[in-house]
């Protein structure tokens, strides 16, 4: 029993856009989650602050930060789909 894709996947035209992307999107989340990082080693008291709902910095930085890395995820594939299908249209014409 072969284990073989079931469709042979050609070259991705959009590959080099999508790797730009992915990596520029990784490095817009890695500089705010190394601020949170700093904020926690040099000080951490900060994370203690009480924000209005009762919860602290720290709880919700840390669910920003995975609120964030959703909606960029979203973001790429969308911008993704949006460039594959340009280059779609413009192979086609």
């Amino acid at each position: 029993m072969l284990h073989e894709p079931a469709v042979q996947a050609e070259k991705d035209p959009a590959f080099s856009y999508k790797k730009r992307l992915g990596v520029a999107l990784f490095a817009v989340y890695a500089l705010i989650y190394a601020a949170f990082i700093a904020i926690n080693v040099i000080e951490p008291k900060i994370m203690e602050t009480i924000l209005p709902g009762g919860l602290n910095l720290a709880v919700v930085y840390g669910f920003g930060l995975i609120v964030f890395a959703f909606l960029l995820a979203l973001a790429y594939s969308a911008m993704c789909s949006r460039r594959e299908k340009a280059l779609e249209k413009a192979g086609e014409a």
